[in-house]
């Protein structure tokens, strides 16, 4: 079976990456933590060596994933701004409210709608993936249908 890649873009790769750098940097602090509270005893009742080994697990396990991540990840560089695709910002218009908006089109562990990035995987980035300026989308969302046009593709 062949193993399942996770498209990403540059910046998201390069985010990635950087957390598992200021992970790797943390290691030794968490580390000595769980040395500093299990050298103060009885470790039945020590709730800062539960607290230490607990902290520590974590921060392996998030590292694991994140490389895990990064092992199967594959960075798609979008070099054709006639359409969308993974890496392009797209500008577009609601067509019922005429409210103008921007996203970029990112993979799934990057989407932070907060910050205006979507997941090509999400109703409304696969609604748009290969369309080109102008086209009207018709996206179809869990509770409703609704359609976007396409103004700007960088």
């Amino acid at each position: 079976m062949q193993p399942k890649f996770v498209p990403m873009t540059p910046s998201g790769y390069a985010k990635i990456n950087q957390e598992i750098d200021d992970l790797k940097q943390t290691r030794p602090a968490l580390i000595k933590a769980l040395a500093d509270a299990r050298a103060l005893g009885d470790l039945s009742e020590n709730a800062e060596y539960s607290a230490a080994k607990r902290d520590l697990r974590r921060m392996e396990g998030r590292l694991r994933y994140l490389q895990r991540q990064i092992s199967y990840s594959k960075i798609i560089q979008n070099t054709n701004h006639s359409k969308i695709d993974l890496g392009s910002i797209v500008k577009m218009c609601f067509v019922d409210d005429h409210d103008e908006i921007t996203y970029e089109i990112v993979g799934k562990h990057e989407a932070d709608v907060v910050n205006n990035k979507i997941s090509f995987q999400s109703p409304l980035g696969s609604a748009l993936m290969h369309h080109k300026t102008h086209d009207i989308v018709l996206v179809t969302a869990p509770d409703e249908q609704y359609q976007v046009e396409i103004l700007e593709i960088n």
